[in-house]
């Protein structure tokens, strides 16, 4: 995640901001330019809601429909029949929004999908919806249960249709069910990134022809995969699995150390940039070899080179886990990226750099 500037005063934004604390100006997120801009109201004979953003002074814009909700501040071009956003067109089910609780948690699900989104814009990532490709486009579901009918929603996708349960935006349940899941991270943002995982892997792995490439990397993923996840909740992880996976639950089936791998390429890619953006350096005094030192002085989303990711990432969580520890919390990432996960890292590089649309927005 990158850092943004308000084109009036040049106070340093944030992705959610949608006023700017300084001068006031309404800010709206212009997904094509990749830009949060400042907004001046287009005074239009009939029209109230139009807006021209001082970063793209070329065309007119609205706000996204979800915003009325205070559920989104991404642009939607006035010429366009969208009345939703690039992220928002996605939407397939949202909760009954009319239940206060329903509307703060779906509030929360939102934000995290659209920092999930920005990752998607960065690295070109082919998004497309299931209004326009009903069969092979990207939707999701926000589930609430519904006790009275026996009905509790699993989290998952299924060609393409990724479903998160609602419940999942309550702190307090999202722990509880990491906790009863072994899991040492679970996040809203973790989820969008997991499971768009699944749905890449059909765009770019097996309908982009790389499945022999795939499969050397990850395995076999034709084995049952019922029958896998039931082996795994029954006998757990290999007591080795460190060596060959990024989490424990990676080992299931090849699908799921895909889906985990291409997350932690995200997260890794996505802090690595807004580190970049905060200029961080990590010199520690007492690190004589120089083995803790490092500057992220490229751009995450667009090098080549796995090397030069690695050797950013591990000195900075080594970082920001000891500060975490230093407040009491868990460590901000706890995991272990050994020599076999960098070379799943590395396919995760390989293949979304291989997958750029010709019509593919310039960041």
């Amino acid at each position: 995640m990158r850092l943004f500037n308000c084109q009036v005063c040049g106070q340093l934004l944030y992705f959610e901001n949608t006023l700017c604390v300084k001068c006031g100006v309404t800010l709206g997120y212009l997904s094509g330019p990749n830009v949060l801009s400042a907004l001046d109201p287009e005074d239009v004979e009939e029209r109230k809601d139009l807006w021209r953003p001082k970063a793209d002074q070329s065309q007119l814009y609205r706000f996204c429909g979800n915003a009325r909700h205070e559920a989104c501040n991404w642009m939607v071009p006035a010429g366009s029949e969208d009345k939703l956003c690039l992220a928002c067109r996605h939407n397939h089910i949202i909760p009954d929004i009319s239940d206060p609780v329903n509307k703060e948690r779906w509030q929360k699900i939102e934000a995290a999908k659209r920092r999930a989104f920005y990752s998607f814009i960065r690295l070109r990532l082919p998004l497309v919806s299931r209004l326009e490709d009903p069969e092979n486009g990207l939707a999701f579901d926000f589930l609430a249960d519904a006790p009275e009918v026996g009905q509790q929603v699993m989290t998952g996708h299924d060609d393409g249709l990724i479903t998160l349960a609602l419940v999942e935006a309550d702190d307090a349940e999202r722990v509880k069910r990491r906790t009863a899941m072994g899991e040492p991270y679970r996040t809203l943002l973790g989820h969008f990134r997991h499971e768009t995982g699944h749905y890449f892997w059909d765009r770019l792995v097996r309908d982009g022809g790389r499945l022999d490439e795939c499969r050397a990397v990850f395995g076999d993923d034709t084995q049952d995969y019922s029958a896998a996840l039931q082996r795994h909740y029954k006998e757990g992880p290999p007591p080795d699995w460190q060596e060959n996976f990024v989490s424990a639950y990676a080992t299931a089936h090849p699908w799921e150390d895909f889906a985990e791998t291409w997350a932690h390429y995200l997260h890794i890619v996505d802090t690595l940039e807004m580190a970049r953006a905060f200029g961080l350096g990590i010199a520690p005094r007492a690190d004589r070899t120089g083995e803790l030192a490092t500057e992220v002085d490229f751009d995450p989303y667009r090098t080549k080179d796995i090397r030069a990711v690695i050797e950013a990432w591990v000195p900075l969580t080594a970082t920001v886990n000891s500060l975490n520890r230093c407040m009491g919390a868990a460590d901000l990432y706890p995991f272990v990226l050994s020599p076999a996960v960098v070379e799943k890292l590395a396919f995760i590089q390989a293949l979304v750099h291989g997958a750029v649309p010709a019509d593919a927005p310039k960041s």
